[in-house]
């Protein structure tokens, strides 16, 4: 027994199976845009997945900022927590966007650099993009597993598919001085 505690969980093989053909779609789909001929492109293909990100940043802010507001007026949460985050913690779903806007605020600002970084160093090429296009996807998955229905193993299925993708598209960017 790994935890004293009632409310532990572990994922079933079958889950862990399906976590791993996630990932596994994923490092293929990767692999298939990092090794397209890398044909030139303009940097403003590279700034469309930028702005489709910064969509998505926005549009889970905006659910924070509801959710939050109205589950105070109706009761579901006090305006106390949301002073000092101690007490009186608000149901999980109401907090979820909110946890997914601070998912939002950490690895994808490594992506908005590299894109940059790719702009400035005239690297903007097909295969860039389509990786680009590819975290952004992924992170448009990520952020709707957490805030409608936070299935846990999924949820990091696709996060993995976002860092690796990440990381290719460093590498790329690293590979090309």
């Amino acid at each position: 027994m790994m935890s004293g505690r009632k409310d532990f969980e572990r994922p079933s093989l079958r889950e862990y199976l399906a976590i791993a053909i996630v990932i596994a779609a994923g490092v293929v789909l990767v692999r298939w845009a990092s090794t397209l001929a890398p044909t030139p492109a303009e940097p403003r293909e590279i700034v469309v997945p930028m702005t489709a990100m910064f969509a998505l940043t926005g549009a889970v802010w905006l659910l924070m900022v509801i959710s939050r507001n109205v589950a105070v007026l109706l009761g579901a949460a006090s305006v106390k927590y949301f002073r000092d985050y101690g007490d009186g913690a608000p149901d999980e779903w109401i907090e979820r966007p909110a946890r997914a806007f601070d998912n939002l605020m950490q690895a994808p600002t490594l992506f908005y650099v590299v894109a940059l970084l790719t702009i400035a160093l005239h690297g903007v090429d097909t295969s860039q993009v389509s990786l680009a296009w590819i975290y952004v996807a992924s992170r448009v998955v990520h952020a709707t597993i957490y805030v409608v229905f936070n299935y846990v193993p999924l949820r990091f299925a696709s996060y993995a598919v976002s860092c690796i993708t990440l990381a290719v598209m460093w590498a790329r960017l690293a590979l090309s001085f």
